[in-house]
């Protein structure tokens, strides 16, 4: 879909309208490309990857047959009003029963959407009605309306340390011990085709002044949303500034070992042909800035280093500061937003 077969392009923010912001991601690093995109704009898309086969979110998938709901239970509450009646809201919603029996480990949050899917059955409406009743400014989107299948190649598990094994599902592939070296995504129909878009969430790139993908867990969170065909070609060709936030610690299985330039390398292996405004990285999690800046340099983009970081949290980013850096991104390239 280009620009023009989306309707219209995007026209640039103003004082009349706020920034038009889209997020993809997945988990603990869309909240906090979110946390940082509230203190920038109001007007929010995140754009949620449905691939999750653990925990709730895995059961409720298994059992029935429903888009896993936890990373949209995670962008929602993030996204959520902050006055009495939406912490309230925010707060139920994210309360997980414990014990032993059939509700223990379930969030209150993802057995609402399952009731709400059951009721209303279009799971972009499921979301809609979600977003009003937390008092949610933004959007909150599946990457695709029905749930997804990943696999992985992955090196080092075998005796060659070199032999590729064909790792499937995405708790497995986040936890496994080789390399990751390419995903793969299929809708669950065990035909193993390509999973379609959300119109929603593709309108939502070609509509936006900013697109952010990462941080995260990049071959389970991240780059997901670039093996979806329709919004890959989306976010080749929208008019949006389009930015990565790096990471700030390798993880555990899925990136160990490495390289902040790595992670851009990967990315665009998997999308040759996308192209990125800027790159965003914390100062202090980048041994080598010149590789990176070079790594930057062949996806289009420039670097902005900055202390992101929350200093107690060494691996979390800090939602004001990755905003400041983020405004400053804009700053550098689009002067209509000053």
């Amino acid at each position: 879909m280009s620009a023009a077969q989306n309707g219209h392009a995007a026209e640039p923010a103003s004082a009349e309208r706020p920034l038009r912001a889209v997020a993809l991601g997945g988990g603990h690093g869309l909240q906090a490309s979110l946390a940082a995109l509230r203190q920038v704009t109001s007007d929010i898309t995140a754009v949620v990857t449905v691939a999750d086969d653990g925990g709730s979110s895995g059961r409720l998938r298994r059992e029935l047959g429903m888009l896993p709901p936890g990373d949209l239970r995670k962008a929602l509450a993030v996204l959520s009003t902050a006055d009495d009646s939406g912490r309230l809201w925010s707060q139920v919603f994210e309360h997980r029963f414990g014990g032993n029996g059939a509700l223990a480990g379930h969030a209150v949050g993802n057995l609402l959407l399952a009731g709400l899917l059951d009721v209303l059955g279009d799971p972009v409406a499921v979301l809609d009605e979600t977003c009003r009743l937390l008092g949610v400014q933004g959007r909150v989107l599946p990457m695709s309306a029905a749930p997804v299948d990943m696999e992985a190649d992955v090196v080092g598990l075998e005796e060659d340390r070199r032999a590729i094994r064909t790792i499937r599902g995405q708790v497995a592939i986040a936890s496994t011990p080789g390399r990751v070296k390419e995903i793969r995504l299929f809708a669950t129909n065990g035909q193993r085709e390509k999973p379609i878009a959300t119109p929603e969430a593709v309108r939502a790139v070609f509509d936006a002044d900013v697109v952010l993908l990462g941080p995260g867990s990049w071959f389970t969170s991240v780059l997901p949303h670039l093996m979806v065909p329709e919004l890959r070609e989306a976010l080749v060709a929208t008019q949006a500034h389009r930015i990565v936030v790096l990471n700030l610690v390798p993880q555990p299985g899925e990136t160990a070992g490495f390289s902040p330039e790595q992670h851009l390398d990967v990315l665009s292996q998997h999308a040759p042909q996308l192209r990125v405004d800027a790159v965003l990285a914390d100062a202090d999690s980048v041994p080598t800035p010149d590789r990176l800046r070079a790594a930057a340099a062949e996806l289009g983009a420039q670097t902005l280093l900055d202390q992101v970081a929350t200093p107690t949290e060494p691996g979390r980013h800090e939602p004001g500061a990755l905003a400041a850096c983020l405004a400053a991104a804009l700053e550098r390239r689009m002067d209509w937003w000053r």
